[in-house]
């Protein structure tokens, strides 16, 4: 008898032994990674089974049962999940229980339009296109946001999201990240300002993101649009008419856009356009909010992507003929 319960001992040492050594080795892999996938409200043994059904080369009951002894009373999250050469048992069981899944990026760059924001979208990977069907009106309803319209309304960033994720919870981030962006930006704002509300400061600021051409510029040029609202001089900006033809725009800005009316043409009307035109970042919100303080009232581009301003027509007249015309000192 004694020697059945030495024979007992040393084999549950040697299998606590052999358990220990196996949850220090690396999970044997048939290639660098390997996806799996887990179901929602899937086991432990479920999990374990897609993981040696993924490339995982041990037994599932093996892993299901080193899964149930370390996890406890923690749960899986579902999703689908990277394991990749050199993690253990316990490093996938981790990743599992944290939901660490596979992300995907997708990138709104800074003066995008909503029409690029959703071609971005259509042409992400492995999304879900909820928001495919609707109009801009019914996917700002969706997100919460009726009436509102969605030019300008997201901020740009890269975004990442799950496999089958929709498409729609990436514009919720963005819709968000630029309600706080926005709302830093207006508790920032210098005394003074023309501005009535933090949406007059959203469209400022995505006038003053398609005017920049030299990042150096953007307070200066916010400074210059601030002057004019305050005397009520028209702010005359050429990407506004742009937004204003849509479709119609060719790539040439004629003399006869800038007559042709639309709401968004600031030669004709007063005052800011109805609604941003493009996506401002965290740059040209801050300037149009924390505008230089400069006399200046016209700017023109001097070929360079840097503009020249000028506190008087005769001024910016010249400067126009030099850099523009290419006449004049």
């Amino acid at each position: 008898m004694r020697r059945l319960l030495l024979l007992l001992v040393i084999a549950l040492l040697a299998g606590a032994g052999l358990l220990g050594w196996w949850v220090t080795q690396p999970l044997p892999l048939p290639s660098d990674t390997v996806e799996m996938s887990v179901p929602a409200g899937a086991s432990l043994r479920t999990a374990a089974n897609q993981a040696v059904k993924a490339g995982v080369s041990l037994p599932a009951d093996v892993l299901y049962a080193y899964f149930r002894f370390r996890a406890g009373q923690q749960t899986i999250k579902p999703g689908d999940y990277q394991v990749t050469r050199g993690m253990r048992a316990q490093d996938l069981l981790d990743k599992l229980i944290r939901g660490d899944r596979i992300l995907l990026p997708v990138t709104f760059v800074e003066g995008w339009t909503f029409k690029q924001v959703r071609q971005a979208l259509a042409q992400a990977e492995q999304l879900r296109h909820d928001s495919a069907a609707l109009s801009g009106a019914e996917i700002m309803s969706a997100l919460g946001r009726p009436g509102v319209a969605p030019e300008g309304r997201f901020f740009p960033d890269t975004y990442l999201y799950a496999k089958n994720a929709s498409d729609l919870a990436v514009l919720r981030e963005a819709l968000q990240l630029m309600d706080k962006r926005l709302a830093a930006a207006w508790d920032a704002r210098a005394p003074g300002l023309p501005l009535k509300s933090p949406d007059e400061a959203l469209i400022l600021a995505s006038l003053v993101e398609k005017e920049t051409g030299q990042a150096g510029d953007r307070a200066e040029i916010a400074g210059v649009f601030i002057n004019r609202l305050k005397i009520g001089m028209r702010l005359q900006t050429d990407p506004s008419v742009i937004y204003g033809l849509g479709d119609a725009f060719d790539g040439n800005l004629r003399r006869s856009h800038l007559a042709s009316d639309t709401p968004f043409n600031t030669y004709t009307r007063a005052g800011l356009p109805p609604t941003p035109i493009a996506m401002p970042g965290k740059a040209s919100l801050m300037a149009a909010v924390q505008p230089a303080q400069t006399k200046a009232l016209y700017f023109v581009a001097r070929g360079d992507g840097t503009s020249q301003f000028s506190g008087s027509l005769d001024e910016h007249n010249r400067a126009v003929n030099k850099y523009q015309r290419g006449v004049g000192n």
